[in-house]
């Protein structure tokens, strides 16, 4: 059996609120690509016992922790949508713990040809952009990315235009992509085009090796 090695290949991909960037990531996952999500990160690292909760309790105090001792993350939203301080101090305790726990997964071996490194917010991070040998948009038209951030999350309108504003706009996404998925149609067009980019990752790997 041959030990596995660290992937030839390190994906970014990236993509706004809405633009399906799990569906996606799943899609890659089922063709073999080891996903490295650092949502799922986040999650880990605000859940109860997550390292992070001793810096947020410090910083924003008790009522942001919940009954369960994870952060609450309705009140915590709503309190960083709303003030830009409470956002720049959760992002300065959370960027820097999602990105070593990314670096280390990233590192570690694997049989995968090819590693995708789910980032919503790589277009904004110059970290993540000289970590990643290629950056990966998920795409689609900005009302769509709207409706479905409504119909996901039962968010009002100016509230779903509010997420979308503290991101990247379509534009500024684009102009850094290496590759670009368009997920505005059919499961099966937003599959045929992963097949098509798994196709093009692993002649990549081939020619690395």
């Amino acid at each position: 059996m041959n030990e596995a090695a660290p992937p030839s290949l390190l994906i970014g991909m990236t993509g706004g609120i809405g633009s399906g960037k799990t569906t996606v990531a799943e899609l890659f996952a089922r063709l073999g690509a080891r996903i490295i999500d650092t949502d799922e990160l986040s999650r880990n690292l605000t859940q109860a016992d997550g390292a992070a909760i001793t810096p947020i309790r410090a910083a924003f105090g008790g009522a942001y922790i919940d009954a369960d001792g994870a952060m609450d993350r309705k009140r915590m939203r709503e309190l960083v949508f709303s003030t830009p301080e409470a956002k720049t101090r959760l992002e300065a305790i959370l960027h820097p713990l999602i990105f070593a726990q990314a670096q280390q997964q990233a590192a570690l071996p694997t049989a995968a040809p090819y590693t995708v490194l789910v980032v919503p917010l790589l277009t904004e991070s110059g970290s993540y952009r000289k970590l990643v040998q290629r950056i990966l948009v998920v795409d689609c038209p900005e009302e769509t990315q709207l409706q479905r951030t409504m119909q996901r999350s039962g968010l009002e309108r100016a509230a779903a235009l509010s997420i979308m504003a503290h991101q990247a706009g379509r534009g500024e996404r684009l102009r850094q992509a290496d590759d670009v998925i368009l997920n505005d149609g059919s499961l099966e067009d937003l599959s045929a085009q992963v097949g098509k980019m798994h196709e093009k990752y692993l002649s990549l790997c081939h020619r690395s090796n």
